[in-house]
C-alpha cells in the first residue's frame, strides 16, 4: 500500500510559514539543496524544472501530492494554476470552483481522510506527498505514515505550525538524520 509521507521545511522552532504564509526566510543556498535536488526532485515546482535541468528527471519517491488550499493559493498567487504540473495534484478545499482549471489538478471538498484512504489503495509504486499546510496534516494526523522534515536552522516564534490543531501524542521512530553544513538537518520519521 502507498504511503502518505509529510515532506516540509520547518523552523526549528516547529513552524512552516510565519503568520502571513510566508517562508522567504528558509534557505535556498547551500549544501543541503543539491541533496534534496537529487533525492526528491518531483518536489521542485514546475515552474523552476527546466530552468535547472529536472525536466523528466527519475526516480521519483511521489506521483502524487496533496496540498490545503493556502498551500496551493501560493502558485496561484504567482499567476501559476499549480505548482507541481508534473505530479497528479489533489488541493484540499471548500471551494473548489473557485481555483483555476489545470489538468491535472483535482480540486476537492471531499474529506481529506476518505481521499487519501483511497489514494493509497491505488496500485503505484510511489507514494503520495503532503506538502502542507498544518491544518490539513491535523485532518490527516492518522494517516500520515512518515514524517520527511527539512529543520532549518531559524526560529520564528510564531506562524503556521507544523500540525495545526490537537491530535494528541503520537510516536515516531527516527529512520535517518543527516545534518548539512548550511545548518540544515533532513530527519526522516516513521509513525510507530
Amino acid at each position: 500500500m502507498r504511503k502518505l509521507i509529510y515532506y516540509i521545511a520547518v523552523t526549528a522552532d516547529g513552524f512552516i510559514a510565519d503568520p502571513d504564509g510566508r517562508t522567504d526566510f528558509f534557505p535556498l543556498e547551500g549544501d543541503h539543496m543539491a541533496w534534496l535536488v537529487e533525492h526528491y526532485p518531483e518536489t521542485i515546482p514546475g515552474h523552476i524544472r527546466g530552468a535547472i535541468g529536472l525536466a523528466g528527471t527519475a526516480p521519483w519517491v511521489f506521483d502524487t501530492v496533496l496540498l490545503g488550499r493556502s498551500t496551493h493559493q501560493v502558485a496561484v498567487d504567482e499567476g501559476l494554476a499549480s505548482g507541481y504540473p508534473h505530479l497528479r495534484q489533489y488541493v484540499v478545499t471548500h471551494r473548489p470552483g473557485d481555483l483555476p482549471a489545470e489538468t491535472g489538478l483535482t480540486a476537492s471538498d471531499e474529506d481529506p481522510v476518505t481521499l487519501v484512504r483511497r489514494l493509497k489503495a491505488e496500485s503505484s509504486p510511489l507514494d503520495i506527498w503532503l506538502c502542507g499546510g498544518g491544518e490539513l496534516a491535523a485532518a490527516l494526523a492518522d494517516e500520515i505514515d512518515e514524517f520527511r522534515l527539512k529543520v532549518n536552522p531559524v526560529v520564528i516564534g510564531r506562524g503556521r505550525p507544523l500540525i495545526a490543531g490537537s491530535t494528541g501524542a503520537r510516536s515516531l521512530v527516527t529512520h535517518r538524520r543527516i545534518g548539512f553544513d548550511s545548518g540544515v538537518s533532513y530527519v526522516e520519521y516513521s509513525c510507530a
